[in-house]
């Protein structure tokens, strides 16, 4: 984890945890593999406090904010572990129509697939009635998908 990344609403960084390892590591590890046993985590690990960061200079609406989660360090800890021990079952685990977060699988595809959805939906001349498409307008974190 990057140490001078945004602190958690607990106000430490990943910093704070690396300078101090000596002190703090065995409580750390104890946390998350207690976690990793039980499937618990403690709700003061999991709070998170959500802020808006202005996209501009001189924010007049709220497409001009930009939300940021500040989660706690030892939950960003507790997901990385339990990512990396999911991430070798991922190709079973996720569907192959998902195409995001996914390691060679691009956003991009979901493209061709709603134009391939379109032009079906466009050309189909037997079968029942009552097909619909919609056109969705997804927010993300960091921009719009349209």
């Amino acid at each position: 984890m990057d140490p001078l990344k945004s602190p958690g609403p607990n106000s430490m960084s990943s910093i704070f945890y690396q300078k101090y390892w000596s002190i703090v590591g065995f409580d750390v590890c104890a946390s998350v593999l207690e976690f990793l046993n039980s499937g618990l985590l403690d709700p003061l690990i999991n709070f998170t406090q959500i802020v808006l960061v202005p996209k501009f200079p001189t924010p007049s609406d709220m497409s001009h904010f930009r939300p940021l989660n500040l989660c706690n360090v030892l939950y960003k800890l507790a997901s990385k572990v339990l990512a990396n021990l999911v991430k070798p079952f991922l190709d079973t685990l996720v569907s192959s129509s998902q195409a995001a977060f996914v390691p060679g699988h691009l956003i991009i595809d979901n493209v061709l697939i709603a134009y391939k959805l379109n032009h079906f939906l466009k050309h189909k001349t037997k079968g029942k009635n009552g097909f619909i498409s919609l056109k969705l307008d997804v927010s993300k974190a960091y921009d719009r998908v349209e």
